[in-house]
């Protein structure tokens, strides 16, 4: 019983032992907190950069296509790429709040597409004309730069050098195209004078329809001619019929749209200032066609 109430006293005396100690621990704790605190207050921070939430990167769908040759299409390893794919890859490149999705279609579903928010921009080399202002918006900062012209088969000797001379002839194009345009704006004014042959987008059949007489003619941008007719088998004639700015197509009226357009234009800024946009149309296009001054 003595035995007991020794062993009882001296684990009361154990416990109370270490209490002591933990409180002094923890005195001390507090006292060394308070001391730093003191001997340097101007030193306390705000949040570092990256113990804060990171911000939010905006995930941008990019709608183009992959029936364009050196523009947009599907390589023999099937990759999709030319000068507007790794054009906007490079601007996704200098925008790091964001985060582009490429997404591939028929040329003629881009714009509808974009309406209905299915892609939150185009990238198909798409030329700024009055009639798709009325409806959508545009960077300001244009990318590339060319001329519209008259492109018929080399052995064609008819003295075609206007729209006036297509009068009568079949004349290709795709649908919602800035070339499609160009000829319904001049069949409004001259009862339908001239034959539209509507393609399914795809640049590839282009010089076989010419060439091979099905139809008289097509309208394409200057730098087209070398890129779809490798062989020569098309020629271009007349003068230019339009000139136009290229540039990428947001909806209109979109806080969030023009939040991007302003983006853009600052990396497309960065891109001509270091020389990547003009080695980027060379290597894909054949020449520098992103100065509107280079005819």
């Amino acid at each position: 019983m003595k035995k007991t109430k020794k062993t009882i006293s001296l684990a009361y005396a154990l416990i109370l032992t270490l209490a002591i100690a933990g409180c002094g621990n923890n005195s001390a704790s507090s006292n060394k907190g308070n001391n730093v605190a003191e001997a340097a207050p101007q030193t306390k921070a705000e949040p570092s950069a990256a113990t804060e939430k990171p911000a939010q990167v905006t995930k941008i769908v990019v709608g183009t296509g992959t029936g364009f040759p050196k523009v947009c299409y599907i390589d023999e390893n099937g990759k999709l790429t030319g000068f507007d794919v790794e054009l906007i890859k490079e601007v996704d490149n200098r925008l790091p709040e964001y985060e582009f999705e490429l997404q591939t279609m028929d040329f003629s579903n881009l714009l509808l597409s974009l309406d209905t928010k299915k892609i939150d921009l185009v990238a198909h080399v798409m030329e700024k004309n009055p009639e798709r202002e009325q409806k959508y918006s545009f960077n300001k900062e244009a990318y590339a730069h060319w001329r519209n012209r008259i492109i018929v088969a080399k052995d064609n000797n008819d003295p075609i050098q206007s729209l006036d001379d297509l009068k009568g002839k079949k004349v290709l194009t795709s649908a919602t195209s800035a070339q499609s345009t160009i000829l319904e704006n001049y069949n409004k004014e001259h009862d339908n004078a001239i034959t539209i042959v509507y393609q399914n987008g795809a640049a590839n059949d282009t010089v076989s329809q010419i060439s091979s007489g099905r139809v008289n003619a097509t309208l394409a941008a200057d730098f087209v001619l070398p890129v779809i007719d490798p062989q020569g088998k098309l020629k271009a004639v007349g003068d230019e019929l339009s000139s136009a700015d290229i540039l990428y197509v947001f909806r209109k009226n979109e806080a969030e749209s023009q939040k991007l357009s302003d983006a853009i234009d600052g990396a497309i800024k960065e891109l001509k200032a270091d020389g990547t946009l003009g080695k980027l149309s060379t290597e894909w296009l054949g020449a520098d066609v992103t100065d509107a001054s280079v005819k």
